[in-house]
C-alpha cells in the first residue's frame, strides 16, 4: 500500500478559505448578501492574522464574478488607506496586485489589474495552473468554485472559520455529490469572538515504490 501525503503531486497548494456557521450555512437566510453574522468574527485580531498567513506566499486568487465585483469595489481602496488596520492594508494590496483568475459566463473583460476572465471548467483551469511555476492558489469565499473543485478533488487545503452562530437558513457549502475523501487536521486557532479556525490538509495516497537491493 502507498503512504499518505498532505501535498498534491502538482506542487502548488490549492487552498479553499471560507466561513461557516454552527448549523452549516455559509450565508444567512436572506441570500448571498445576508452575511451579518460573519462580520464581528472576520475582523478579530486572530482572523486577520490567519488571513495574512493564508495569502503570504500565494500568487493566484480564484474568484467568481460576484466576489470579483465586490472585492474589486472595496479592497483596493483599503490597500491605499493609511488609517486602515495594517493587516487589512496588506491584504488589500495583495488582492490588488495578485494574479486573479475570474470565472464568469457573462463578463467579457477584466478592468482590475492582474485579472483575467475564464469561461471554463474550474478543475481544468486549476490543473493548468498547477503546471505553472508559482505559489499557493487561494479560493477566497467563492462557494461555487469551492464546490466545483471539491467535487473534482482539486482542493489540497481547507481553511474554515467555524462561527458560534446559528444562521437559521441560507446557502450550504457541503451538499450531495462530493467524492469520499480523507483530511488531516493540521491547525486549530480560536479567536477572541469565540470562532474556531480549522485547517485541514487533503490526505492522498502515493504510489508504492519498489525496494531495490544493492550489491555489496
Amino acid at each position: 500500500m502507498g503512504e499518505t501525503t498532505t501535498l498534491h503531486t502538482g506542487g502548488r497548494t490549492v487552498v479553499a478559505n471560507f466561513t461557516i456557521s454552527l448549523d452549516g450555512y455559509v450565508t444567512g437566510p436572506g441570500g448571498e448578501a445576508d452575511m451579518g453574522w460573519i462580520g464581528r468574527h472576520a475582523v478579530s485580531d486572530q482572523a486577520r492574522e490567519i488571513l495574512t498567513r493564508i495569502v503570504n506566499g500565494a500568487t493566484t486568487a480564484l474568484l467568481g464574478r460576484k466576489n470579483y465585483e465586490g472585492f474589486g469595489g472595496f479592497w483596493p481602496a483599503v490597500g491605499r488607506d493609511e488609517n486602515a488596520d495594517p493587516r487589512d492594508r496588506a491584504y488589500g494590496r495583495w488582492l490588488d496586485e495578485v494574479e486573479k483568475v475570474v470565472f464568469s459566463t457573462t463578463l467579457t473583460e477584466a478592468n482590475w489589474t492582474g485579472a483575467r476572465i475564464v469561461d471554463g471548467d474550474p478543475a481544468e483551469v486549476v490543473r493548468q495552473l498547477r503546471g505553472r511555476n508559482g505559489g499557493d492558489i487561494v479560493i477566497q469565499n467563492s462557494m461555487s468554485l469551492i464546490r466545483a473543485l471539491l467535487a473534482a478533488d482539486e482542493v489540497d487545503r481547507i481553511c474554515m472559520m467555524l462561527c458560534p452562530e446559528l444562521s437559521g437558513g441560507g446557502a450550504v457549502l457541503f451538499d450531495k455529490g462530493f467524492p469520499s475523501t480523507s483530511w488531516s487536521l493540521t491547525n486549530v486557532t480560536s479567536t477572541d469572538t469565540g470562532a474556531v479556525v480549522l485547517t485541514y490538509d487533503r490526505l492522498r495516497a502515493t504510489a508504492p515504490t519498489a525496494d531495490v537491493a544493492g550489491e555489496n
